[in-house]
């Protein structure tokens, strides 16, 4: 029997559906089946979150205000980390459409060992959340109880970041069911401890806020494990023998995910920054507006996990055809990704307008007299977030296919310009010098998100003129 790469190669093969193909028919269908369980899976994957919120605002809308100041500083974060371990997913696709799986365990292997430097390095740096918030002008007691939360919930980066390595791994051989089996799994666990540690049930101590950051670290080291096992025992992808050797340095690889990702975390930080910008706008407005928000927010977040999960299989699908050398590949499986993401959009775009009523009262009991301001204004900024959701599908989509191809450096440019220099200022003049509230705040988020959509698309569009396709780098 042969060993080596020969075996790798017999052993863990993707599967026959996944390499770039001849239609546009058949190009459809490979990207549907390997989008949707990246799409439930980003569901199943925001609705952690979503129980965080609606278990929040059952505490009363001081805990939830003060829970969306801690995820919205903590989001950026954990967007740049996720952002840069992306890199692995075009790097291991791209070494499967060249049939190169030696690179693609090298690559798993050095993933690891970035996902440990960064998350070390992300905690140190929202360690001391309570400063921060009071330097953006926060209420003392909402910036107490938010580092309250992150003092337990930063630790959940190390768990959260191995289990993407792996997730990747996964989905660049077309094995996205089981990511989307251990996140539905991660949805319980994290309820149940929620429900345990935030309210004190089951003989647990009520740590409330706390309590919700203890689970969410829980919760991402379970699915992290049952990720592991499963790649460790499966007779496909134990052949790679990922933890062997594990401590030996590959700096070339180590650097190419930097070299690779840093763009790609910095893209996603510009856009979950100005989010979280808005956030902290939105704060000096008032606790009702604040509150209001974060309902509005976490809508529009759930929504954009179906393109956000297209994406993901457009980097994939792009790499493999990449890594093939197929440039009408590049092409079926980047637009097709596209009108994927985009169309799907255009419903939200009409529930957001015909339902806004219905969706805020998942998240805070309209039958209280102390809920109804902070219900109205969440329904008013629904109505502006309904005007971005088919650039901000759009963008992201576009953002993947590019990153299939490698892209990443000017894209990250592109969209700081677009978010810092259009998006937030106009949400300032919007919000407080024109007066208009919170509603010219989300204006804001719209343009910026609208402009970073253009010439994203652009640039795809024009991408041999351009020079992106790069066969000599593979």
């Amino acid at each position: 029997m042969s060993t080596g790469l020969s075996t790798d190669r017999a052993i863990v093969a993707p599967d026959q559906s996944l390499p770039p193909s001849v239609l546009w028919g058949e190009e459809i269908k490979a990207s549907f089946n390997l989008a949707w369980p990246l799409v439930v899976a980003q569901v199943a994957q925001m609705a952690l979150f979503t129980t965080d919120v609606i278990m929040m605002g059952w505490l009363g809308p001081k805990f939830l205000a003060a829970g969306t100041l801690a995820t919205s500083l903590m989001s950026p974060f954990l967007l740049f980390g996720i952002g840069l371990i992306t890199a692995v997913a075009p790097m291991m696709a791209q070494a499967i459409g060249a049939r190169d799986f030696k690179s693609v365990r090298r690559t798993t292997r050095q993933g690891f060992w970035v996902s440990i430097v960064v998350a070390a390095l992300l905690v140190g740096l929202i360690w001391n959340a309570e400063i921060i918030f009071l330097v953006l002008g926060q209420t003392p007691e909402n910036a107490s109880m938010a580092q309250g939360y992150i003092r337990f919930a930063a630790w959940n980066f190390f768990p959260a970041f191995l289990f993407l390595v792996l997730r990747c791994l996964l989905s660049a051989h077309g094995k996205t069911s089981v990511v989307l089996y251990i996140t539905i799994v991660g949805i319980f666990v994290n309820a149940a401890g929620n429900y345990a540690l935030m309210f004190g049930n089951w003989g647990f101590p009520r740590l409330e806020l706390a309590g919700a950051g203890i689970s969410t670290t829980f919760v991402n080291l379970v699915m992290f494990l049952l990720i592991l096992a499963y790649i460790l025992f499966h007779r496909r992808y134990k052949r790679y023998a990922i933890l062997v050797r594990l401590w030996k340095p590959d700096w070339s690889r180590f650097k190419e995910i930097f070299r690779i990702g840093l763009p790609i975390g910095c893209t996603l930080t510009a856009e979950t920054g100005l989010f979280a910008a808005a956030t902290i706008l939105m704060g000096w407005l008032g606790t009702d507006e604040l509150a209001a928000h974060a309902i509005a927010l976490q809508c529009a977040s759930i929504a954009f996990m179906v393109p956000l999960g297209i994406s993901q299989a457009a980097t994939i699908r792009v790499g493999l055809a990449m890594g093939q050398k197929n440039s009408d590949g590049i092409k079926r499986a980047g637009w097709v990704s596209i009108f994927m993401g985009t169309g799907f959009m255009v419903t939200t775009c009409l529930a957001f307008w015909l339902m806004p009523t219905l969706l805020v009262s998942f998240y805070l009991d309209p039958a209280l007299a102390e809920n109804q301001v902070s219900l109205k204004l969440a329904v008013s900024y629904l109505a502006v977030a309904a005007l971005f959701q088919l650039v901000d599908g759009c963008q992201v989509v576009t953002a993947g296919a590019l990153r299939g191809l490698s892209d990443t450096k000017v894209p990250m440019f592109l969209a700081i310009f677009g978010y810092w220099a259009l998006g937030l200022p106009i949400s300032y003049v919007g919000g407080f010098v024109l007066e208009g509230g919170g509603q010219g705040i989300w204006l804001g988020l719209a343009a910026g998100l609208s402009f970073v959509a253009v010439v994203f698309v652009v640039r795809f569009t024009i991408r041999e003129r351009l020079g992106l396709i790069n066969y000599k780098s593979i």
